[in-house]
């Protein structure tokens, strides 16, 4: 049954991860080339005329070989279509540009499926509903060194960004929103945004306004709700992109405050334990957190777009509000390897390890009201990227999930998964 289920994981990927990123939103614009050279011929002179187009599919395939109540099989993608507007081409708007993406997420979730009952989902392109989303529509004006973005974003796109090549989410997209997601949305969901973005040489800082509203998260498509908003995000962040020795690093670190009113972790109003007690949480103004991302390429060689050859290595923290979080800070280190063949200069291998960590405030709580006590999870990820073809990036990867949900006595996990994109 393993076997048969085995060979169905590595014959059937249809596709899930572009080549491996640089990490930055700024690298991202530019689409890879298609499977269809026709379309191809249709973006070069959209191009020209300054419309920027892009389609593709992601999907991201998996097996639990151990771990969990059963061993399943599933598939899950996201399909996403985009166009950026360059407005000097178009209608002589110096510095303005328009960005416009909609993604439509399908699929099973292995971790539901299978029972494995993780803090970080072993299929990152899961999750936020299966349906279709307006995920970005914003407007961007430069102003000399400053750049102004009003509209739909989410706060992931621009603040603690970091690329989505691996298929656990523990090494997925901005951090925050891994911990605190129930206020810090990153992709796919949007919400009304604005950012200011002031360029240094070498960097630069920028600080933004995100509505948190429970509404943008409903699952059906909608261009934006103008009530139910709880208060604001506000990060704040600082951005540095030296060349160490002639090779790309970029540097980020940053903090956030949430306007909103925020339940206690364990504490309910009169000072007990809400799960004693059964009575309303005690509520705190305001929750709040810090995050640091480093990511430097150490060897090899790199262009303008960033890297050629060579090893890159990164890390990850992020903490939040201890008062209020249920996942209060996550851990991640890995590296990537680039141009591993001069036959194949474009295959790649990325390992990470990593650690998301529950609120010791609740494993204490959980002691007194003696149910299970979660403490930390560990994930592990290990892929080989390459191109089959043209527009197709292939990336099979093998997770390893130590004290699933953070529990101790948990069976460790096995994922065996593809990732693959198709980019049209």
């Amino acid at each position: 049954m393993r076997a048969a289920a085995l060979l169905l994981l590595l014959a059937a990927a249809p596709a899930a991860a572009q080549s491996v990123q640089k990490g930055d939103a700024d690298s991202q614009e530019t689409p890879p080339p298609g499977v269809f050279g026709p379309f191809d011929k249709l973006r070069e002179r959209a191009a020209k005329a300054g419309v920027t187009l892009a389609a593709r599919y992601t999907s991201e395939l998996g097996f639990n070989a151990d771990g969990g109540r059963a061993h399943r099989v599933t598939e899950t993608g996201q399909a996403d279509l985009s166009a950026k507007f360059d407005l000097e081409k178009l209608a002589e708007v110096k510095g303005g540009t328009v960005n416009a993406v909609i993604t439509w997420r399908r699929g099973d979730l292995l971790d539901q499926v299978a029972g494995l009952d993780t803090l970080q989902q072993s299929q990152e392109i899961y999750g936020r509903g299966q349906t279709v989303r307006l995920t970005r529509l914003w407007y961007e004006q430069r102003f000399g060194k400053a750049r102004l973005k009003l509209g739909r974003s989410n706060v992931g796109e621009d603040f603690a960004s970091f690329s989505c090549d691996f298929m656990n989410l523990g090494f997925c997209g901005a951090q925050p929103g891994n911990l605190i997601g129930d206020y810090w949305f990153n992709w796919p969901v949007s919400q009304w945004m604005g950012r200011l973005r002031y360029d240094l040489g070498g960097g630069y800082v920028q600080a933004g306004a995100y509505e948190v509203n429970q509404r943008n998260l409903k699952n059906k498509f909608a261009l934006g709700y103008f009530g139910g908003a709880t208060g604001m995000l506000l990060p704040v962040e600082a951005v540095w992109k030296p060349h160490l020795g002639g090779l790309p690093g970029t540097y980020r670190v940053g903090a956030w405050y949430d306007t909103s009113r925020g339940d206690d972790a364990v504490l309910d109003r009169a000072g007990g334990i809400a799960a004693l007690s059964g009575s309303a949480p005690l509520e705190h103004d305001g929750r709040f957190g810090a995050w640091l991302v480093a990511r430097q390429q150490v060897t090899g060689t790199a262009d303008e777009h960033g890297t050629l050859k060579g090893l890159t290595l990164f890390a990850r923290v992020t903490q939040a509000d201890r008062r209020t979080a249920r996942l209060d800070n996550q851990l991640s280190v890995g590296l990537f390897y680039e141009g591993l063949r001069s036959i194949a200069p474009d295959d790649a291998i990325g390992l990470a390890i990593g650690r998301t960590h529950v609120n010791s405030r609740i494993g204490a709580a959980e002691a007194v009201t003696g149910r299970p006590i979660e403490g930390s999870e560990y994930e592990g990820e290990l892929f080989y990227s390459f191109h089959p073809l043209s527009g197709i990036v292939l990336r099979p990867n093998l997770q390893y999930i130590i004290h699933p949900g953070g529990r101790a006595d948990a069976r460790d996990a096995v994922v065996l998964g593809v990732k693959t994109a198709i980019n049209l």
